[in-house]
């Protein structure tokens, strides 16, 4: 999935009411989109870098209705480019050297949180910090940047038509 501090309100919103579905949670989406909208200014912090990952496959999932995928995508074109982040896009036709699995952010190399359907985990421990950060280098080396994550999230776009 697209990461939260990069979607739009409305792919959040939908993410969002997907999740309240599945966990049939009380539904405080709106008070969630506009949280996860606050946190994004911390995109243009230059104190603080963000490298990212993602799956081809997160440029083409429909979560959400074509026209806000579009405008999802054109969001995702806007931040390559920004000095605060290093937007990585895995290609479906990449060689991996490890096989994908669940989503994990790593904060300051001291911290880990990993998703998964049921839960939030956030794990400390040294070595478990070393073994996703080992595991997040041997992903990055299978992702392309720049001018060619461009070309991927253009192609995405064209898809939708």
């Amino acid at each position: 999935m697209i990461v939260g501090v990069l979607q739009t309100p409305d792919h959040a919103r939908s993410i969002f009411t997907r999740f309240t579905e599945l966990h049939q949670s009380p539904r405080d989406i709106e008070e969630a989109v506009a949280s996860r909208m606050r946190r994004q200014e911390s995109l243009y912090d230059t104190t603080k870098r963000y490298h990212i990952l993602m799956w081809e496959a997160a440029l083409h999932a429909r979560i959400c209705p074509t026209p806000v995928l579009a405008a999802q995508l054109d969001r995702l074109t806007g931040v390559i480019g920004l000095s605060t982040v290093e937007l990585g896009i895995i290609p479906l036709s990449a060689t991996l050297k490890i096989p994908p699995a669940t989503a994990f952010w790593i904060y300051d190399d001291r911290q880990v949180i990993v998703e998964n359907w049921h839960a939030e985990l956030w794990i400390d421990d040294e070595a478990s910090v070393d073994t996703y950060a080992r595991t997040w280098r041997t992903l990055r080396e299978s992702a392309v940047y720049g001018a060619d994550a461009q070309s991927l999230i253009s192609a995405a776009r064209r898809a939708l038509h």
